[in-house]
């Protein structure tokens, strides 16, 4: 039983014995249930939002759901990976390139999407230790799973060192994004996450990015300071 209070949005009745109950209609729920989440926060969402938004009937939702409460694990638990396909991840050769090849329109939009749920479970994810793992099971550890595949596959090249801490450097990007919608208020965009893979991660496993004339290469950190080569954009 969920640490959340799930006497909230209680229906005042208990629905009939042995009607048959509906799922047909719950991708619908779920997905409506998550967009109020966004814009409301926890404390805000009401049973009758989702229900609205869903253009369904409130005794719907309670005869799936008890509560709000398990309406929201549901609806986070449930939540789309991005569309990430483990076994077709870019492979440019490079590890800066297949991280800039992760950058797509449609995966900033998700992203921010998500931390903008996300933001909206800050009230309740320390008193519900299993919405905290339905959230990042669903919101970051698709993002840091893509990582590790990616720099095990540089260390495999020997592009990086088999020492670096893959487990903690796959959860840098993920986390600076969460910390720039949740804290800073402020949107992620292309140019901020090539920041991270530039000024943050590939430093952290010793590349640094460099231009050379209309060249552009990653190169050890040690070799590009020794030659005296500049980094660039």
């Amino acid at each position: 039983m969920t640490q959340l209070d799930l006497a909230d949005d209680t229906p005042e009745q208990s629905p009939k014995l042995g009607r048959r109950r509906d799922h047909t209609r719950d991708p619908e729920i779920l997905d409506a249930a998550l967009e109020v989440l966004a814009e409301t926060g926890y404390d805000g969402m009401t049973i009758d939002m989702v229900a609205a938004r869903a253009k369904a009937g409130k005794g719907t939702l309670y005869r799936r759901w008890a509560s709000k409460g398990e309406l929201v694990i549901d609806a986070v638990a449930c939540m789309k990976t991005a569309d990430i396909d483990y076994a077709r991840l870019p492979d440019t050769g490079t590890l800066r390139g297949d991280l800039v090849a992760m950058i797509k329109p449609h995966s900033i939009e998700d992203g921010e999407k998500k931390l903008q749920i996300m933001a909206g479970l800050m009230s309740m994810l320390s008193r519900a230790p299993e919405l905290a793992e339905a959230a990042n099971a669903a919101i970051v550890e698709p993002r840091a799973t893509a990582n590790r595949i990616l720099m095990r596959r540089a260390v495999d090249r020997g592009e990086i060192s088999a020492e670096c801490d893959i487990e903690t450097l796959s959860l840098i990007t993920p986390s600076m994004a969460a910390y720039r919608v949740l804290i800073l208020r402020k949107p992620v965009d292309r140019k901020f996450l090539i920041s991270l893979i530039d000024g943050v991660l590939l430093p952290a496993v010793g590349l640094r990015h460099q231009v050379t004339g209309r060249s552009v290469v990653d190169v050890p950190a040690g070799v590009a300071m020794n030659a005296g080569i500049p980094s660039g954009d």
